[in-house]
């Protein structure tokens, strides 16, 4: 069988180890302070040498880390569609990605709370990096997707991240997290690449239609009312529209922080139904590139249409375009409530283009407004 050492989780057996070596780490009190600020460092520091398996870590840790970010940041936070999923199934969660770290994190509280265990959770290479971070991720079911390369190293490696996922879906049965695409979403548009429908079928070539079946993908919609770093994603965009944007150190780093702390209103999971025999067979004469991206947008749509719209989106489209054509939606006090988010942007005085990057902010909000209105039927 293949060998997945190099971007495989922890096992159980590796879990006393981890914790042992996190609690040495010079951030750990920081970090405890954070999550148990009642309890002392050295109480915590107990109580994870005592972990030998992963449900401790994270039923114990990660689900109480979790609460600590709903109940400092996040006013609403509720799901739909669990019904759509059996406790003991396995499945491929296909999600859009609007935060680093919470759009997966926080649907682990949302599988516990119904029954489920939690899934394997993709993680970039570029972010698993360093001692803490790795064996923080590791510890909690994350794995390591390699991304860049040259065209035979970003076939090999897109190869063995689908055997993994086969593997850990059909043989292991575990569940497993993945973005729609590489990266965040930073424009409001949540679209699935096709490549990575194309990925899923790699290790399974024989029966496209089969390929995708066994894997009971399940798209996945969370909606954020206050979107987790949206004026760090709008100086981005408006930085790439001239030159490619090259990140600075540390910068993935605020990313995750400013995501954890900044406040983010209601937010809402929406679970789907697994993608159907019949929803896939209608796309079997398709040739197997078309076949990828009639996937890939069937997902837009099942994702789309699960966004949970707020008045924030309402009231950036109705300044995006100058017009008033949401205002039912919205009271006189929300709208002034986002106008004064927007004031955030003076602080960027060095912009050439205000009133450009003001757009660009708006159409982060803006934007699933008039995915939604292009929805078919």
């Amino acid at each position: 069988m293949e060998n997945y050492d190099d971007i495989r989780p922890y096992t159980d057996s590796e879990i006393p180890a981890a914790m042992h070596r996190i609690v040495r780490n010079d951030f750990f009190p920081l970090l405890a302070r954070y999550v148990f600020p009642h309890l002392p460092t050295e109480q915590v520091r107990d109580m994870m040498l005592s972990f030998s398996t992963i449900y401790d870590f994270q039923y114990q840790v990660m689900r109480i880390a979790n609460e600590r970010i709903i109940a400092n940041s996040i006013t609403t936070f509720t799901c739909d569609g669990t019904s759509h999923i059996e406790p003991r199934g396995s499945y491929l969660f296909v999600s859009n990605h609007r935060d680093i770290m919470l759009d997966a994190s926080l649907l682990q509280n949302v599988l516990l709370a119904h029954g489920h265990d939690t899934s394997e959770i993709t993680f970039g290479a570029n972010l698993m990096q360093g001692e803490l971070m790795i064996d923080l991720g590791k510890s909690n079911k994350m794995f390591r997707v390699e991304r860049g390369g040259n065209m035979k190293d970003f076939y090999l490696s897109s190869m063995h991240l689908s055997n993994y996922i086969r593997n850990a879906v059909t043989r292991l049965h575990h569940s497993v997290w993945i973005a729609q695409r590489n990266g965040r979403t930073k424009d409001g548009n949540d679209t699935t690449d096709q490549g990575i429908i194309k990925m899923f079928c790699m290790s399974h070539p024989q029966d496209k239609i089969e390929a995708l079946e066994q894997l009971h993908i399940v798209p996945v919609t969370v909606s954020y009312e206050w979107e987790p770093c949206d004026v760090l994603k709008a100086i981005e965009l408006y930085m790439s529209r001239t030159e490619k944007y090259i990140k600075k150190p540390g910068e993935d780093l605020t990313s995750i922080i400013t995501g954890i702390v900044q406040p983010k209103g209601q937010v809402h999971f929406s679970i789907g139904r697994p993608l159907g025999h019949d929803e896939l067979m209608q796309f079997n004469d398709c040739t197997s590139t078309d076949y990828h991206r009639q996937v890939a947008k069937l997902l837009d749509r099942r994702i789309i249409a699960a966004y949970r719209l707020t008045p924030n989106n309402y009231i950036a489209h109705d300044l995006l375009y100058a017009q008033s054509r949401y205002k039912h939606r919205y009271t006189a006090q929300q709208e002034a409530d986002f106008i004064a988010h927007l004031q955030q942007l003076h602080r960027y005085d060095y912009v050439d283009e205000p009133e450009v990057l003001r757009n660009i902010l708006l159409g982060i909000y803006a934007n699933p407004v008039t995915n939604k209105e292009r929805l078919p039927g």
